[in-house]
């Protein structure tokens, strides 16, 4: 195994700035992460702040062979090659989002649509659709008022799973924070297991 310093791409997705708990419990990741690796390079991106939707021109530019690309094209790309330059760079993921109405902030699931790309993080192949992003550890940091993840109304934490895995990252953890309007104490116990995971 290598010993070089790694890369750990810190996404959040939580609309609260103050007062979040994915915040919270991701810096606290974060933060123990580095301490277990003291030369690791961490690469924030905050999705709150707005990711740009697909449309018809983006999904052009993405069809079209890249040594094809016209100047506006690859423009158009730019972002989209950059998030998706940052998660390939990355030697861990960590995540950290609310549950809003039962899914992913629309934040997250445009930066979803930004860096699912055929070609550079999956391919098509004659047995389906290949992950190409594989060796790569995922931590989701999910929290929720009334949800409870896992649960047949979690559209969210398992669908973040699911699309991790399609571009190939398989080992993923998922930390809970949920049903805080009806349990608070669950911070508390998501807490406990962001620090035994990053042990």
């Amino acid at each position: 195994m290598s010993n070089a310093a790694k890369t750990i791409l810190h996404i959040n997705a939580s609309a609260r700035k103050n007062n979040s708990v994915t915040r919270e419990l991701t810096e606290t990741l974060v933060k123990r992460l580095v301490e277990r690796d003291r030369e690791a390079t961490v690469l924030s991106r905050d999705v709150s702040q707005g990711i740009p939707f697909l449309d018809e021109d983006w999904v052009g530019a993405n069809f079209t062979d890249p040594a094809e690309r016209s100047a506006e094209q690859r423009m158009k790309l730019s972002l989209s090659d950059t998030l998706v330059n940052e998660l390939k760079s990355a030697d861990t993921i960590v995540i950290g989002t609310p549950i809003y109405n039962f899914s992913v902030p629309a934040a997250l699931k445009a930066w979803i649509d930004q860096i699912a790309r055929a070609r550079e993080t999956f391919s098509y192949t004659e047995n389906g659709p290949v992950g190409l992003l594989d060796g790569k550890k995922a931590y989701v940091v999910v929290a929720s008022g009334g949800t409870k993840v896992g649960s047949e109304i979690d559209f969210a934490a398992t669908y973040l799973k699911h699309v991790l895995g399609f571009i190939g990252i398989n080992d993923v953890s998922i930390i809970a924070a949920d049903q805080l309007m009806a349990d608070p104490s669950k911070k508390q116990t998501a807490l406990e297991k962001t620090l035994q995971l990053a042990a």
